[in-house]
């Protein structure tokens, strides 16, 4: 199984596909890992929410304790403050959900970018490079077939004429070359339609 071709122009072409592929899908990557970034900047409010939540239950917390120690009203001081301390954990739980969240849709985006995006470059680049290494596969093994020349021959006759610019025209002409079983005009037909492929004998 051959992979790329042995023609310089088919080669060539190949080659920049191959490269334009990866190209397309290294960029689909960092563009979808952008989007990442940028959707995560959404999450620095509930950054902040949650740093405040927390700081504020702290010192609430401290607070409560600390009236606790003040006689005679110490427990009614500290209820407030406590029930204070508990709201400002829930702010704090509210902001690490928002970032939970912003986290989230930011995960699915990146995958969704990238699965999406290189499919489509698959799509467009896979089938044609399977298709050419199917048929240069058939094209070899009915070259090496009893009779394969002779058949690539016809192929060359029946294929485009400009294929057939660069063959000597024996008299009678190719086609008659052909059926008399020339084996120059047979070779050289043969290497028209190998070349046409990609293909060197």
């Amino acid at each position: 199984m051959r992979l790329y071709a042995q023609t310089r122009a088919r080669l060539c072409r190949q080659v920049l596909a191959d490269v334009t592929a990866v190209v397309l899908v290294a960029l689909a990557v960092w563009f979808a890992l952008a989007v990442h970034d940028a959707i995560m900047l959404l999450a620095e409010p509930g950054k902040k929410v949650e740093d405040a939540g927390g700081s504020l239950a702290s010192g609430l917390g401290d607070a409560g304790d600390a009236a606790s120690d003040v006689p005679f009203v110490g427990d009614v001081l500290k209820k407030p403050l406590q029930a204070a301390a508990e709201a400002s954990d829930g702010l704090s739980a509210a902001g690490q959900s928002l970032q939970d969240l912003v986290g989230r849709v930011a995960d699915l985006t990146t995958f969704a970018l990238i699965f999406f995006s290189v499919a489509f470059v698959l799509v467009l680049w896979l089938p044609p490079r399977v298709r050419w290494i199917r048929r240069t596969a058939r094209i070899r093994s009915l070259l090496d077939a009893p009779g394969g020349a002779d058949l690539l021959a016809l192929r060359a006759l029946t294929g485009p004429v400009k294929d057939l610019a660069g063959i000597p025209v024996p008299p009678g002409g190719l086609a008659d070359a052909w059926r008399r079983g020339d084996e120059q005009a047979i070779d050289d037909l043969s290497r028209a339609a190998l070349g046409r492929a990609g293909l060197t004998a």
